[in-house]
């Protein structure tokens, strides 16, 4: 991402309603499946660390993120935590995790199925997936291509791409119930070429951010239920398929 996205997201993402509604939604999913507190977890490309501090409730986590703006950001907040650890090189890593999280960072990869293969060796036997991405290409805009992404995604090829290396427990779209006001603010917003990155990633006024969190939040109740049939993002929640993994090793 440019310099000014982490600058932005390390002053605006407290207390901000998409990021901690998302963290909220990060968590019900990972209480409900995971009954543990003493896992090693990687918060993969993290950047400054916004769903880090929630992780650390399940267990030790490791930060990456291959940005050196970032882990300027990260340094400053998490030196000092004993059970969050920076890491800048994931070489001599593998089956170290049993949790990994990749969060709002496939969409940046340019090769996003060798990443997903990648991630998986990291994992121990029988590790955890979870990542979060941007739903639908027709909602591909400047703010996309500011914060550097390479597509948008849909649950057939996002199943597509996970598939081969986990099991599918959770596929399922979120950010339902604002999704309508949200696709007309940026339809709008690409029919007359507005940059809308810096209103959308900083917090509205009180009133607002807090009814559009509390809604948001909502979801997190029914999505461990159901899944909903659309939504601005897409969560995944899988476990490692070894018996898979081992055929595609010569992908």
């Amino acid at each position: 991402m440019e310099i000014d996205a982490y600058k932005r997201q390390d002053k605006e993402h407290e207390n901000h309603w998409w990021f901690e509604g998302k963290k909220d939604i990060i968590y019900s999913i990972l209480k409900k499946n995971i009954n543990k507190n003493n896992l090693k977890i990687l918060d993969f490309g993290c950047g400054v660390g916004i769903n880090t501090k929630m992780l650390s409730n399940f267990g030790d986590v490791t930060c990456f993120d291959q940005s050196p703006e970032a882990i300027k950001y990260l340094k400053k907040r998490f030196n000092n935590n004993n059970k969050i650890f920076i890491e800048d090189n994931l070489e001599n890593c593998e089956k170290s995790f049993d949790l990994i999280i990749a969060s709002e960072v496939l969409e940046h990869i340019e090769n996003d199925e060798e990443e997903v293969k990648r991630l998986s060796k990291l994992l121990k036997p029988n590790g955890f997936f979870l990542a979060t991405v941007p739903a639908y290409q027709f909602l591909f805009s400047i703010k996309d291509v500011k914060l550097h992404h390479k597509r948008r995604y849909n649950l057939l090829n996002f199943n597509k791409l996970t598939f081969p290396f986990f099991y599918k427990i959770k596929l399922s779209y979120f950010n339902f119930l604002l999704f309508l006001p949200i696709v007309l603010g940026i339809i709008y917003c690409k029919l007359f070429k507005i940059d809308f990155i810096d209103k959308v990633e900083k917090k509205p006024n009180k009133l607002l951010n807090y009814l559009f969190y509390k809604i948001f939040k909502f979801e997190s109740i029914f999505l461990n239920k159901i899944n909903y049939p659309f939504g601005i993002s897409i969560i995944f929640f899988g476990k490692k398929n070894e018996k898979n993994f081992s055929k595609n090793q010569g992908m």
